[in-house]
């Protein structure tokens, strides 16, 4: 067995034993997916969850990225890489089958894209939506051979095309989104990180119970997170995310529909 081969192995199981994965297409898909092709070329930045720097790895050899580090993808703007153990938990908890149609709202590079990718086989579809117009063409390029998924880049909020089974939102937003909402099927569920303008908060579960029965948010767990473009930046927006954290920690919070930022009945 070659180093990078066992690397991978240990990167796997690892995530599965912190996690907890239930889901064994999931952990074959983080097995399937070379982390390596998804980034530029090496050495890289890296870092730990909780680390406040970066540190660059000895040389190119793809084997350092098989940790549960963060890579930088723009260290200017602290703009990395998605944890992997991280959004691992959250594709499980979104509970994420073969055939589904997910939705991806801020791609990156799209590494999360080819794992969804696998997970929902052939018969799935995933598209990748990218508000940053330089990562979308890098993600369209590293995914030119995944044939279930389409690239675009385009706004999270206005582009997601048509009813989905899954969405999951990669960036900190004050509130979700009515179209998120609007766009999912009976049973259809959406992630996405509430935050603050300090990109501190909580990721929301919401799932639509049926076409008249509204929807059920719950936290998952908190999170920092780098913000959705042009969105979360006043008071009013902190206030609204900070009201979705209390409300959904409590109970499950059940809907009908959103208005100005905050659920509704009607």
């Amino acid at each position: 067995m070659s180093d990078l081969v066992a690397a991978r192995a240990r990167y796997v199981e690892l995530i599965a034993k912190r996690e907890r994965i239930s889901s064994p297409r999931l952990l074959e898909a983080l097995a399937a997916v070379p982390r390596e092709n998804f980034l530029a070329r090496g050495p890289w930045r890296i870092k730990s969850e909780a680390a406040r720097s970066y540190r660059l790895t000895p040389d190119a050899d793809p084997v350092h990225l098989y940790n549960n580090m963060l890579v930088a993808i723009d260290a200017r703007r602290k703009l990395d890489t998605g944890l992997p153990s991280l959004w691992a938990h959250f594709i499980d908890v979104l509970g994420v089958e073969e055939k589904d149609r997910v939705v991806q709202v801020g791609c990156g590079h799209g590494y999360f894209s080819a794992v969804l990718s696998k997970i929902v086989g052939p018969k799935g579809r995933v598209l990748a939506i990218e508000c940053d117009q330089r990562l979308a063409e890098c993600a369209a390029n590293y995914l030119r051979s995944y044939r279930n998924v389409d690239v675009i880049h385009g706004d999270g909020c206005r582009d997601i095309g048509e009813p989905a089974d899954v969405i999951i939102v990669h960036a900190g937003f004050s509130h979700p989104d009515p179209l998120w909402l609007a766009a999912l099927r009976p049973r259809g569920r959406l992630l996405v990180p509430l935050t603050q303008r300090d990109r501190e908060g909580a990721v929301i579960k919401i799932t639509r119970k049926g076409k008249r029965k509204g929807f059920e948010a719950e936290a998952v767990q908190q999170i920092r997170i780098f913000p959705g473009r042009g969105r979360g930046t006043t008071a009013l927006d902190d206030r609204v995310a900070d009201w979705w954290q209390r409300a959904s920690a409590l109970a499950p919070l059940r809907f009908r529909g959103i208005e100005q930022g905050l659920p509704a009945d009607g």
